[in-house]
Parts: C-alpha cells; sequence; structure tokens
C-alpha cells in the first residue's frame, strides 16, 4: 500500500450521488430524516419542516460561536470540520495571528490583515486522510482556503454568508466539492422550542 494514499475509512458517495442541496447520512437502514430525501423531488425537500433543530444548524452555530474568539479587525469567521456522517467534530478553527503573536491584524487593509484564515486554523488539526470530511464555515472560503479544503479531502463545504469575492466557490465547484450556502434555518431554534416560522 502507498503510505501517501488516502487511508479508505469509510463510504464515498460515487460521482452520480453528488448533492449540492442535501447530504445523505449513507445508512439507508437508519431512519434518521436525512434518508427520506434519497428519492425526494427538489419541491419536497424545500418543503421539509423539521420538528427539531438539524444537525447542520448545530454545526454551523457552532461555527458562529467560534467567529467570536476571532481577532481580526475585518471578518471574523469560525469553521467546524466532521466526518462525512456528521457523527463526531474533527476539528475547529477560527481566524486571528499566529500562536504567541498579538492578537490583532498586522494591516486594517482587506487581504493584507495578515491573520490564519479560519479553514486554514481548521484543516492543520484535521486527519488529512480522511475521506468525504464536511467542513460547516461562517463566510465561503477564499481561493486559496478552498484549495486546501480540496487537497484535505472536504467534499462539502456548508457556509452561511458569501465571502466579498466567489473565486473559491468556483475553485470548490471545479473540484467537485459541494459548495452550498446553508441560512434556512438561521433564525429558528434560537430560544428553544419549535422553529420560529420564516
Amino acid at each position: 500500500m502507498d503510505p501517501g494514499a488516502p487511508l479508505d475509512v469509510g463510504p464515498r458517495l460515487p460521482d452520480d450521488a453528488f448533492m449540492p442541496i442535501l447530504y445523505r447520512d449513507l445508512v439507508r437502514a437508519n431512519t434518521h430524516p436525512l434518508n427520506r430525501f434519497n428519492d425526494a423531488t427538489q419541491a419536497e425537500v424545500e418543503a421539509w419542516e423539521p420538528d427539531r433543530i438539524p444537525i447542520f444548524e448545530v454545526y454551523m452555530r457552532m461555527a458562529e460561536e467560534l467567529a467570536k474568539r476571532s481577532t481580526c479587525r475585518r471578518l471574523q469567521v469560525g469553521t467546524v470540520i466532521t466526518d462525512p456522517l456528521l457523527e463526531n467534530v474533527l476539528a475547529i478553527g477560527y481566524n486571528g495571528n499566529v500562536r504567541g503573536f498579538p492578537n490583532d491584524c498586522d494591516s486594517p487593509t482587506p487581504g493584507k490583515c495578515g491573520c490564519i484564515h479560519s479553514e486554514m486554523n481548521a484543516l492543520v488539526k484535521a486527519p488529512g486522510q480522511l475521506r468525504d470530511k464536511v467542513a460547516f464555515v461562517t463566510a465561503s472560503p477564499c481561493t486559496m482556503c478552498a484549495k486546501l479544503m480540496v487537497q484535505a479531502n472536504i467534499s462539502y463545504v456548508f457556509y452561511r454568508e458569501a465571502y466579498r469575492r466567489n473565486d473559491g466557490l468556483d475553485v470548490l465547484r471545479e473540484a467537485r466539492v459541494a459548495a452550498v450556502r446553508y441560512d434556512r434555518w438561521r433564525e429558528a431554534w434560537r430560544h428553544g422550542g419549535a422553529p420560529s416560522p420564516a
């Protein structure tokens, strides 16, 4: 076995199962709500109302909380990376200066602040050879972070807001990484109980 080859640590979605809107949990016998959509139409997917907070929203809110630790003056971003089945958090990150350096930007100029991006901070901690990792990011990745995500076997990127440039999303799409703006349940379950009407 080639020591540099990715480990086969679980099921990989076939190309015809590429789903930019919805992620299957890969366990057909499971009663998890995600399996309801294996043969659903787009309209059925959009009409679905969960009875509890979706796990995607849980991870996205974790990323939002991590963003609050950012020391960047311009944009605070948080990242959570999970395994393909969304059962384990593999790594977390937020943007800021290098460990041990002042908690401040090098420059106020966009693109020159000198902060390590949240995706980079998370990717250096995530197991690189595990395939089909899922990333939840509060802002869509820049070009370099998108390239690093492809290289690190990230297969799904859910983001809350679009970054000021779309180049990173273009990189992800070209590499067949599902990039999905995820904000449907943003305001629901904020104060407990059932979702608020949208």
